[in-house]
């Protein structure tokens, strides 16, 4: 049998279908983000990156890198094991203390990712629970998905915050079953939000455990960035928090929050986190850093704000078709694989603007777009800079504009922002 034609046919099939990812070979530069080399075929070019899920640029803040440093220079690269065999370093104990209190709870648990913190925790809170019954939205993450499969128990797909139809299903179900209901924030394909305080209330009539993940949230929304719930004021009524420490934050690795007899008995049963090396002290020292200062700054959370609000507004005044959203996401519709790859290719070439496509199985098919991310560090004028190489792109490949609207009154982004977020 030759083995290999199976995985050549498998990877020609994702070429065929315009679906076959290719990665951009990129070097951040500290102190200058959004730009990053670009290392292509012997050749280097300066480019602004529109994708990146740094969304703060948390991960180029003095404090951030400094406190990395340090932790590195003190107590070496790695973890040196699992948390349960010498991986337990004193800076991820600081820091799963300082992820409870920031959302509340009495209790967290650091994993190396968003990924593995979903999968994990998911399916050993539903196989702990007996008989239990998982009700999840139709749009969460492919991490949470797992995690729902992992678990071996009974699930049922609610349609996308539709409360009608997740009340039909706790209803089914009865008072007596164990129920978890897990679904997002916000949504990171979409830029929509959940209904959180209204799930909170079907929860307590139908007695139903729930569970949040607030990962393109936390760092973003709330007083001291503690996410959507937060913002809400509906943090307590949530039974498990889940955050990522990669996006807002800006470094890397997953967690989840909640009362100490639900984490500790994830920390106890799930084997993701079990027989997984420890996260090392320099990155939990940073995640730390970067979660103390937005307790304190919003500087950061306005700017962002703003300039999400007029990277949209820029856009859309130029014809373009943006997707509805609530959120910082912009979701930037092409409808068409080919075309897609075709746009981010042009943009990259041309235009010096690296924003990766997003396409099946990541959204539906027919709704491929291109998910633009702005930060503080985005400037009016790289949003129009933006918009132009937008519009040059769209009229090369024939797509199609919408219907121009007008700008709201507009403001120069203030220089201490830029400051106060390490650039």
């Amino acid at each position: 049998m030759d083995y290999d034609t199976f995985f050549d046919d498998a990877v020609r099939a994702l070429q065929a279908e315009k679906r076959y990812r290719v990665f951009a070979d990129l070097e951040r530069i500290a102190g200058r983000f959004p730009v990053a080399l670009w290392r292509r075929e012997g050749d280097t070019r300066e480019i602004t990156v529109w994708c990146s899920n740094d969304y703060l640029g948390m991960g180029q803040h003095p404090s951030v890198i400094g406190a990395m440093c340090e932790a590195a220079q003190r107590m070496g690269a790695g973890a040196g094991g699992t948390r349960n065999i010498s991986g337990t370093n004193h800076p991820l104990v600081e820091l799963e203390a300082e992820l409870a209190d920031l959302h509340g709870k009495e209790a967290a648990l650091i994993f190396t990712s968003g990924y593995i913190s979903n999968e994990a925790a998911i399916s050993t809170i539903a196989k702990l629970l007996p008989d239990c019954l998982i009700l999840s939205d139709q749009l969460n993450h492919a991490s949470m998905i797992h995690g729902v499969r992992s678990s071996g128990v009974a699930k049922q797909v609610w349609r996308h915050n539709d409360l009608g139809h997740l009340e039909d299903l706790l209803k089914a179900a009865g008072r007596e079953r164990a129920k978890l209901v897990v679904f997002e924030s916000v949504y990171s394909m979409d830029g929509d939000v959940a209904p959180i305080e209204a799930i909170a209330d079907l929860a307590d009539k139908y007695n139903a455990f729930t569970y949040i993940d607030e990962v393109h949230a936390v760092g973003m929304y709330g007083p001291r960035g503690a996410g959507i719930c937060e913002r809400d004021g509906v943090m307590d009524r949530i039974d498990v928090i889940e955050g990522t420490l990669a996006k807002g934050f800006g470094v890397m690795g997953g967690y989840v929050t909640g009362k100490a007899a639900v984490v500790d008995s994830v920390r106890s049963y799930a084997p993701g986190f079990i027989f997984t090396t420890a996260l090392p002290p320099g990155l939990c020292a940073a995640a730390t850093a970067s979660i103390r200062h937005l307790k304190q700054s919003s500087v950061e959370r306005e700017a962002h704000q703003r300039q999400s609000a007029r990277t949209k507004a820029v856009l859309k005044a130029r014809g373009l078709p943006v997707m509805p959203s609530e959120t910082h996401i912009v979701p930037l519709l092409v409808g068409n694989p080919d075309l897609c790859k075709q746009a981010t290719d042009i943009l990259l070439e041309k235009h010096g603007i690296y924003i990766q496509p997003i396409n099946y199985p990541t959204v539906p098919r027919g709704t491929e777009r291109l998910r633009i991310t702005p930060t503080p560090f985005h400037h009016d004028g790289l949003i129009d800079h933006l918009a132009e190489a937008l519009v040059d792109v769209w009229q090369t490949l024939g797509l199609p504009f919408s219907t121009p609207q007008p700008m709201a009154d507009d403001t120069v982004v203030r220089p201490q922002i830029f400051r106060a977020a390490g650039g």
